[in-house]
């Protein structure tokens, strides 16, 4: 028997996809004719994700397909994006939280959360985030510590209070939890020099434009909008996406009943516990002792699977896991490739000859805007932070608006960008895969709460950077 398919739901990407491919000999001058057929299969396929006629990973394998036999890019090119050391951490992340979940660890650390925080699922929130807050200076990949430390914890409250995506009752509170917490870290990762493997980039490209964003410089100046965005977000999210469960009187009762149901702590549950924070203790000194957040994530699983914690089955069942592994190495390279083939080089040439003679402060709200909205096209922060970063830093300097703020600036946007898509950045995947927040919620969502982080980074930023002598 055959599955059932809405074709209809192809002609939309089918039709603007030809239509950008067709219009290949009226194409801007200066585009080659694979970067413009480039454009139109990544077009596609990103319309193709939202009109959903097939699940992501068969839509991400069709634009495979489609851009190897085109010969837009060579497969043996498209193949090495499966071998990207941060998509491995994604599938990674998966596996580990199967650990937490399988020992009933994360069940047990979950009770002690509810029965510290539990009266009100505000109050959860904020303890997660604040999770992540505190362990952001210290993690330089944001995808280890929203996805490989706080995913399982989350996910297992979602699970003690019956909030499942099988079960159709994700809006109950896991949703909330698991999209408060993505968003809290995109905050988090704009506030600190080492909270995004991205950052360090921006330190070398602004220090080649001649400006010193020490971790102090960059921390200080993120500290007053990045706590305000951390404070305003859970609220506003509490009142457009609410839970349906919002207070929990008796939460903290029942967690202490269902701990003392648990008995003690089980080997394998110690097990799990080392392993965890082995590889936190790692993921925090990875920057220091050059090991790669991905290389971590392997040592963890593998002392999972030595210990009996977790089997191959296990990882073999993990289907979230390899699904997200998949289409996010699809969309990873489709970016790339747009870089690579010159396309978004042309378009911030373009929009730079734009912006020429414009007041600064306009100017450098436009620049910003821009840079911001452009990763529509990205699925990889780190991306487009080497694609558009020192452009668009030349270009606001170059239009009289004071480097430090610009600099700095572009550098928080460089990590609220997160609050695009859910293949923005590596945690994202990760937190749109668990099924909890649906993909329209997740684009109208990431859209509100976008124009809220620039205008608060814009805003109080720029006056904060005023106060403290930056600009």
């Amino acid at each position: 028997m055959l599955d059932k398919i809405d074709y209809k739901k192809f002609l939309l990407p089918l039709i603007v996809g030809l239509g950008i491919w067709l219009s290949t000999p009226v194409r801007p001058e200066g585009l080659s004719l694979v970067a413009w057929h480039m454009f139109a299969i990544f077009v596609a396929t990103i319309i193709a994700l939202i009109t959903k006629p097939l699940p992501i990973g068969a839509i991400a394998l069709l634009g495979f397909t489609i851009t190897a036999i085109t010969n837009t890019v060579p497969i043996s090119t498209e193949i090495l994006a499966f071998g990207n050391t941060n998509i491995w951490l994604i599938a990674l992340a998966f596996f580990i939280s199967r650990g937490f979940i399988k020992t009933g660890l994360g069940r047990r650390i979950a009770l002690v959360i509810i029965g510290r925080f539990g009266r009100k699922t505000l109050g959860l929130a904020y303890s997660i985030i604040g999770v992540d807050l505190i362990l952001a200076p210290a993690t330089p990949s944001n995808t280890a510590r929203a996805g490989g430390v706080i995913y399982p914890i989350i996910e297992s409250i979602s699970k003690s209070f019956g909030s499942e995506p099988k079960f159709k009752t994700e809006r109950e509170i896991g949703a909330f939890l698991m999209f408060t917490e993505y968003q809290g870290n995109v905050i988090t990762s704009s506030m600190f020099m080492t909270a995004m493997a991205g950052n360090p980039l921006i330190y070398t490209f602004a220090k080649n434009a001649g400006l010193n964003i020490n971790w102090t410089t960059w921390a200080l100046a993120a500290s007053v909008p990045g706590l305000l965005c951390m404070i305003i977000m859970p609220i506003i999210l509490f009142k457009i996406f609410p839970p349906q469960i919002k207070e929990t009187p008796t939460a903290s009762k029942w967690a202490k009943e269902e701990l003392a149901t648990l008995g003690k702590t089980s080997l394998a549950e110690k097990i799990m516990l080392g392993t965890f924070v082995l590889a936190l203790i790692l993921w925090v000194l990875s920057s220091f002792i050059g090991l790669d957040a991905a290389t971590v994530g392997f040592l963890a699983v593998g002392i999972l699977l030595v210990t009996g914690v977790i089997n191959w089955t296990d990882v073999l069942n993990e289907s979230g896991a390899w699904n997200t592994f998949f289409w996010f190495s699809v969309l990873v390279v489709m970016a790339g490739q747009l870089n690579k083939l010159g396309f978004i080089g042309w378009v911030s040439k373009h929009i730079g000859g734009m912006l020429h003679g414009l007041n600064w402060i306009l100017l450098l709200v436009i620049l910003v805007v821009v840079y911001f909205y452009l990763h529509y096209l990205f699925a990889s922060e780190v991306a487009h932070i080497t694609a558009l970063y020192p452009a668009t830093l030349a270009l606001a300097v170059a239009g009289g608006v004071p480097p430090m703020l610009a600099g700095l600036l572009l550098a928080f946007s460089s990590n609220l960008i997160g609050s695009t898509t859910h293949f923005a950045s590596g945690p994202a995947p990760i937190y749109f895969g668990s099924g909890y927040v649906k993909q329209n919620d997740w684009w109208r969502l990431c859209l509100i709460m976008g124009v809220i982080y620039l205008t608060v980074f814009l805003t109080v930023g720029s006056l904060w950077m005023k106060v403290l002598g930056m600009w």
